[in-house]
């Protein structure tokens, strides 16, 4: 309400001194209403810039207000140095200052935008953070996470947040696997993209995408770790081989296979569970199935039992990098004592 009333003292402000001039100015034939209505206008274009400002990061707002006080400073400096004289012997002072006051100006204004959303405070001695790389909050995506898109589900449940660096080299990773000729690829770059999108509409979590490169540096696993060193962030991939590498550069790095490992459920060995049996296994007889999370279920003796549910009693369970797998029987095997000896 308080800013509503603001902005309605503006207008008035802006309307009647817009009036006054236009007395003033006695050859215009109604000289006061044009000038009425010429300062609401710039009242109202002052407040819609006013809204649009109070969207923009602070960063940018501070990029944008430098960069143009310095274009006019370049601009005044410009034509007092060089052009003053010029512009007084075609008679065109008034006019040439305002034409390259409003060149530089506008461009400084954009220069300082664009820059101002590159800017990160940690690259400022007195605001970097103390404990060594990584120690901030921003996180840079590779490809293979965004076209998982796990992230995205992860950003939803609000146990992840901070900001997402998405390089352009990455970004234009994507658009390539989206334009590919095979279909599988193309569907696997839409879907990154997709998800990039979707996680940009994401209230909690902030996704910037930056233009920072590096032109020396071929592969695209090299220039993401270069990036994460240079903005002290974290890397999150679920690439095994960008995961040694990056650990071995000293940059840390959130796997987001190994966060869904760490999450499935514990299983021990004589739990009994009902699965689904879906195909034949490796081993003779062998039949597998799978747990609602993806985990692979190898029951013995099962093959006969395709396409059907059946209790199955666990005996091992094997965990790997690239995730479990459970080993089991069927429970009407399972000796009479298999259950006894694991409950005690």
């Amino acid at each position: 309400m308080g800013i509503f009333i603001l902005r309605i003292f503006l207008l008035i402000i802006t309307g009647g001194s817009g009036y006054f001039i236009g007395q003033q100015v006695s050859s215009w034939p109604n000289s006061p209403y044009w000038g009425l209505a010429i300062g609401l206008i710039i009242g109202l274009l002052v407040i819609w810039a006013e809204r649009k400002i109070r969207k923009a990061p602070l960063k940018v707002i501070i990029g944008g207000a430098l960069g143009f006080v310095l274009g006019l400073m370049m601009a005044n400096l410009l034509v007092g140095a060089f052009l003053a004289g010029f512009l007084e012997k075609i008679e065109a002072s008034f006019s040439g200052y305002l034409l390259i006051n409003s060149i530089l100006g506008y461009l400084g204004l954009i220069l300082g935008i664009k820059k101002g959303k590159e800017f990160e405070w940690s690259m400022l001695p007195w605001f970097a953070k103390e404990g060594g790389s990584g120690s901030n909050s921003h996180k840079v995506l590779d490809t293979s996470v965004i076209i998982d898109g796990r992230i995205a589900d992860i950003c939803d449940t609000g146990f992840m947040e901070g900001t997402f660096i998405i390089p352009q080299f990455i970004l234009q990773e994507l658009r390539h696997i989206a334009d590919s000729s095979d279909p599988l690829k193309r569907g696997r770059g839409r879907r990154g993209l997709d998800i990039l999108n979707r996680m940009q509409k994401q209230s909690n979590v902030e996704v910037k995408i930056i233009d920072q490169d590096y032109p020396k540096i071929q592969e695209v696993d090299a220039k993401l770790i270069a990036l994460a060193k240079d903005l002290k962030a974290k890397i999150i991939t679920n690439d095994f081989n960008l995961n040694k590498v990056a650990e071995l550069q000293g940059v840390p790095v959130l796997n987001i296979n190994q966060l869904f490992n760490a999450l499935k459920p514990v299983v021990l060995p004589g739990e009994v569970m009902n699965v689904k049996i879906l195909k034949e296994g490796k081993e003779p007889g062998q039949g597998v199935a799978y747990l609602d999370d993806g985990t692979m279920v190898v029951v013995d003796n099962a093959k006969r039992y395709m396409g059907k549910n059946v209790d199955v009693s666990v005996t091992s369970v094997l965990q790997t990098t690239a995730g479990r797998m459970i080993f089991t029987i069927l429970k009407e095997d399972a000796p009479e004592n298999f259950y006894q000896n694991f409950n005690h």
